[in-house]
This record gives C-alpha cells, sequence and structure tokens, in this order.
C-alpha cells in the first residue's frame, strides 16, 4: 500500500518573459523609457521539419500615450549574441512575421547547420530623442517539430519513477481541441478502478508546455478516497514523448511529487 508523506517541490518553465531589469546589459540601457509589449505569438517555434518556410509571428505595442521614433528587431543565435537587426518598426500596433530562413541569412547561419534543440534571441532595441533602450521582452524562438496530434496521442508506456508505478495507458485528444489531451489507464496500471478519470493535460500550443489541473481519477486507492493528480511538464514534439512532474493527493493527505515520463509504444 502507499504511504502519504509531505513533499514539496517547484518546477517553473518559461521561455517568454516580460518587466524590467535593473542590472547593467552589455547592448545599452534596458527596460527604461517607453517599454513596448509583445503579445500573441503564434507559432512560437520554428518547425525543424520545414526550416524554408517556417517563421513566427507576434504583435508589438506602445504604451498609450507614448511615442517611439522607430524598434529595431534584433536577431541571435545560440547564446552567441549577434544582435543583427531583422527588421524595423515605426508604426503600432505592429504584427510582425519573421522567417526562420530570413532570420538565419541576416545572422549568417546556414539552415543545413541549425538542429533540434536550438535557439534564436529576438530583442527590441526602442530609439527614441535620440537614445536607444532595450526592452526586457525577449522572445526565445526553439528550432523544434511542429505540433502534430496524432504524434501526441496513441498508446503510451508510464513510469512514474520513485512513484513506483509502469504500465501502459492510452492518450487521446479532445475532437474540439487537439491541444486538451485525456489520459486513461493511469489508476489501472496500479490495480485500481479508474472510475473518476480521465485524467486531464493541456498542452500549450506556443511553447509545448504542459499543465494538469488537479483531477481525482479513482474514488478508492488502497483505503484512501479520490486519489488525484495535480502537476506540469513537458511535451517534446519530435518524439511525441511527455516529460511531467505529478503532486498525488487523497482526501486524507498527500503521497508527494513525482516525476513521470511518457513514451510512445511502437
Amino acid at each position: 500500500m502507499k504511504k502519504i508523506k509531505c513533499i514539496g517541490l517547484i518546477f517553473t518553465l518559461m521561455t517568454l518573459f516580460f518587466g524590467c531589469e535593473e542590472l547593467p546589459d552589455p547592448a545599452g540601457l534596458r527596460g527604461v523609457a517607453v517599454v513596448p509589449g509583445v503579445s500573441g505569438l503564434d507559432p512560437g517555434i520554428f518547425d525543424s521539419k520545414d526550416l524554408g518556410t517556417t517563421y513566427i509571428e507576434f504583435t508589438i505595442n506602445i504604451p498609450d500615450g507614448s511615442e517611439v521614433e522607430k524598434i529595431v528587431i534584433q536577431g541571435s543565435y545560440k547564446d552567441n549574441q549577434e544582435r543583427v537587426p531583422i527588421e524595423e518598426i515605426t508604426s503600432f500596433p505592429a504584427t510582425i512575421r519573421i522567417s526562420c530562413a530570413d532570420a538565419a541569412q541576416k545572422i549568417g547561419i546556414d539552415l543545413a547547420d541549425i538542429s533540434n534543440g536550438d535557439i534564436f534571441i529576438f530583442e527590441l532595441a526602442t530609439t527614441n530623442d535620440g537614445k536607444t533602450t532595450y526592452s526586457s521582452a525577449v522572445l526565445s524562438i526553439p528550432v523544434a517539430c511542429a505540433y502534430d496530434v496524432n504524434l501526441a496521442t496513441g498508446s503510451y508506456h508510464v513510469i512514474g519513477g520513485d512513484w513506483g508505478s509502469e504500465g501502459n495507458v492510452t492518450l487521446t485528444a479532445d475532437p474540439s481541441d487537439e491541444y486538451k489531451i485525456y489520459v486513461s489507464g493511469l489508476e489501472e496500471i496500479e490495480g485500481l478502478v479508474e472510475d473518476l478519470g480521465p485524467l486531464v493535460m493541456y498542452v500549450d500550443p506556443v511553447t509545448f508546455t504542459v499543465d494538469v489541473p488537479l483531477k481525482a481519477i479513482a474514488s478508492d486507492a488502497w483505503g484512501y478516497h479520490d486519489i488525484a493528480y495535480e502537476g506540469n511538464g513537458t511535451y517534446s514534439s519530435c518524439d511525441g514523448s511527455y516529460s511531467m512532474v505529478f503532486t498525488i493527493t487523497v482526501v486524507e493527505g498527500t503521497f508527494g511529487t513525482f516525476q513521470f515520463s511518457f513514451t510512445r509504444n511502437p
């Protein structure tokens, strides 16, 4: 029988961040004067299977009542900090589309040299009254495979690590939302009746992070009541695997937090 215990875990994923920075930046002032905002990033990756035509798109806004002479989007590859001008904007709000091919050509890299997991960095250099400042709205764009719901669902082998469970489960997509994934069988591999399931996982269409709201999936678990899972993780869009962290609780308390891997069965 599983025993209840208390464990704390913080699991944070972030690819896009906003705000103001106080530390000196080697590129110049950042996060002062007019601070533009970035919104609506979609898609948020460069598709590694189609580098010649893949692109990202987003909107740049400036605060109401503010004026800027121009904003130059500067691009870098990996951690090289090339900060090469990619596009100049003088009218706002502006919807921007940047292709991987154009960014690579301007930075000076060949598409053939780009691999899964590589990162493009896009920064905003704002010029006003002759002074240029850098916004702390930075886009980190990974090179990854585009989302394929058929790869994200099906028969999966699950290993629960320290939780001590292993077996096969089934993942299916909601008919009206391909990023809403139902997980069936997590408690059946424990020998329990999954009468309250399935577990629901939400894949972020931009970042491929996964959010799992608290959900009870079996009313009886070794004498405890309403065993529930809650957590987060990441989805690998190239091989269909999930790397998850779940906090497992019952009405009587918590078992703790555990790592789970979901790997597609052949």
